[in-house]
């Protein structure tokens, strides 16, 4: 039997390619469980922008934010349905608010690294991460 004439791959090379491959996975999965992180939290500013929009509703028709938190559909999670990833508080005074999302713990948003995120009354937004500006996370 000649077998000059076999064609296929030995184990070394598979055993190489898959090497290829791991490395190759470790470098791209850190990175891609940072971009869904990010992903996660736009989502949870949108639902904040939302809620804002909702209390400056009720401010206007009521002269107020006292009562807003009850008086709207204000959202107290992130996202509105599903898996939460952030807790949403509203602090209200009768002339101004703070909404706060803070991440949930067991959730892997508590290792992005913007942690808590806020917007104000008067359009302010922030974060708690040490060394990061709103713009860095906003």
């Amino acid at each position: 039997m000649n077998l000059k004439h076999h064609k296929g791959f030995t184990l070394i090379e598979l055993m190489i390619v898959l090497a290829i491959v791991a490395i190759l996975a470790s470098f791209a999965y850190p990175s891609y469980q940072d971009h869904v992180r990010k992903t996660r939290r736009s989502d949870c500013e949108g639902v904040m922008m939302s809620a804002a929009n909702s209390l400056e509703r009720f401010y206007t028709a009521n002269g107020t934010y006292a009562s807003a938190v009850a008086g709207t559909n204000y959202p107290n999670r992130c996202p509105a349905s599903g898996t939460k990833f952030y807790d949403v508080a509203a602090a209200v005074t009768a002339t101004t608010f703070t909404l706060t999302a803070t991440p949930t713990a067991g959730s892997d948003q508590i290792s992005d690294k913007c942690k808590n995120l806020t917007l104000t009354s008067t359009g302010q937004k922030g974060t708690s991460a040490a060394g990061l500006s709103a713009a860095d996370c906003w």
